[in-house]
């Protein structure tokens, strides 16, 4: 009952129009920071940390949430709408999203990731208020051995998931694997694999590669292969869910969130993970016709299932910053910093220490979720306009989109060569059906899955053992080779139910 209490106070300082203002400032901006690529909402948090010197800590908190919430939602809709994404947690929603905007059902997919942020949001909004200490506390508990795990999981699951090929799904993860190795090694400070080239010490923007994999080579792919691109429109869709849209939505909502939210306590590699988690459980669970439309006509749950993954890890990520003062991802690093201009140090003693703040926060959280869902349903119809753009000035608008967004982020000309570089890879791959996805996911993870492994092999004084003197590891490493050997075992069986 004291926990209604303080969210009810939370409601009270949250809902004054100066805040109210506040959130919603941060939502509509937040929104539009999604849907550019390069400007994720850390650099916008970033950029706009000055304002903590003038604004009030409770006001300038409730606006940094609202971005970040609002950038994850935004993202979504130019991967639907332009296989653009803006953010890399909005990459699985572009797979199925774009290719039902493609087959006329644009307003559907919009549609069910704005609702599916919502549901999402919602719940892991109600899982920060009631068991933010207790969670937190469980997610400490798991080590390097079992973050290596998990990442070994999500490499196996996207790699057998994602294409027609598990050899061809492996050959791009390797891909992305060795482009992560590109830079200075973690630990020695020794540069990899740069070629001498200055601008290659800090790595290959992660950015960079899904929009080059992704924009860059969807437009060059349909100029090259899908002949002259400008007798044609895309077509133009619905606006609305129909029932069977519905009935498809809502467990794939539940399953996001159940997937999304134990993900934020975590660092074991932001929204990634999960998103592509969802995306495979999705595809595994469709049945029929549903499963037929992945990879082709677009299929509903592949869209909402993610979405929904996604905002549940970004919303479960306030439960290690507010409790344990750890960041599990960039912008959560940089509302950490923004916390400390106010000399507050997230933590255990934060729920005492800065009781009216903290649940102010938590109460925006769920006032926000409504602001996104009433900001962007409204807009389904606007945004899906855009598909009435003939395609030579659409996929010339997403070329300069994509060009413009890249430079912006360091103001490289080396990164446009890079840029266009990736975009003819992701041509070459698409026209040999390699699956694109796990090449991203692994340069996401593949340095934090190295990182983890040199820790726990430390840990094992190098022995390998260590993996398994855990519980949990030895958990996930059953489940890792049950995703690589109970599909070829279903298959032998049922290739000999139907040979007798």
């Amino acid at each position: 009952m004291d926990i209604f209490n303080q969210l009810l106070q939370g409601f009270a300082t949250a809902a004054t129009p100066v805040n109210l203002l506040w959130c919603f400032v941060g939502c509509a901006l937040g929104t539009a920071i999604g849907v550019l690529p390069g400007i994720g909402p850390a650099v916008a948090v970033a950029m706009l940390l000055p304002i903590t010197a003038k604004v009030e800590a409770t006001a300038s908190m409730i606006f940094f949430a609202g971005i970040y919430y609002g950038a994850m939602y935004g993202g979504s809709t130019t991967s639907i709408l332009l296989n653009t994404p803006g953010e890399t947690a909005s990459m699985v929603t572009a797979m199925e999203g774009n290719r039902m905007a493609k087959s006329g059902r644009a307003g559907a997919a919009l549609a069910t990731a704005a609702i599916g942020s919502f549901v999402a949001g919602t719940i892991a909004t109600v899982m920060v208020t009631l068991f933010a200490p207790i969670v937190a506390e469980l997610a400490v508990k798991l080590g390097p051995p079992e973050y290596f795990m998990l990442m070994l999981l999500a490499f196996t699951t996207v790699s057998a998931v994602l294409g027609k090929s598990t050899v061809r799904g492996l050959t791009a993860l390797f891909v992305g694997l060795a482009a992560g190795l590109v830079g200075l090694d973690q630990i020695s400070g020794q540069a990899r694999y740069t070629g001498g080239v200055p601008e290659l010490l800090d790595g290959v923007e992660i950015v960079l590669v899904a929009v080059g994999l992704f924009a860059v080579a969807e437009a060059m792919y349909a100029v090259l292969y899908e002949g002259r691109v400008g007798e044609s429109q895309n077509k133009m869709s619905r606006v609305h869910m129909t029932g069977r849209d519905w009935r498809r939505s809502w467990p794939a909502w539940l399953r996001g969130t159940a997937i999304g939210a134990p993900f934020g306590c975590i660092p074991a590699g932001g929204t990634e993970i999960p998103t592509f988690l969802s995306y495979a459980a999705e595809k595994k669970l469709a049945k029929g016709s549903d499963q037929a439309e992945f990879g082709t006509a677009g299929a509903i749950e592949g869209v909402a299932g993610p979405e929904a993954a996604n905002n549940a890890t970004v919303t479960a990520a306030m439960i290690p910053l507010l409790t344990l003062g750890i960041p599990t991802s960039n912008t959560t690093a940089i509302l950490l910093g923004a916390f400390q201009n106010y000399g507050i140090q997230p933590g255990p003693q934060l729920f005492t220490s800065s009781s009216a703040l903290v649940w102010a926060l938590i109460a925006s959280l769920y006032i926000g979720n409504v602001m996104l869902l009433v900001l962007n349903l409204p807009l389904v119809g606007l945004w899906v306009k855009l598909l009435k753009i003939p395609k030579p000035y659409l996929y010339a608008g997403i070329l300069i989109f994509a060009t413009v967004g890249v430079y912006g982020m360091r103001q490289s000309a080396f990164d446009l060569f890079l840029l266009y570089g990736i975009g003819v890879l992701g041509v070459v791959m698409r026209r040999f059906d390699f699956p694109t996805a796990p090449v991203v996911v692994g340069m996401i993870l593949g340095p934090l899955a190295e990182a983890q492994l040199r820790n726990a092999m430390s840990i094992g004084e190098g022995s390998a053992m260590v993996f398994l003197q855990r519980p949990m590891s030895v958990v996930l490493i059953v489940v890792v080779l049950a995703v690589l050997i109970l599909p070829r075992l279903a298959k032998r069986w049922s290739a000999r139910r139907l040979a007798a």
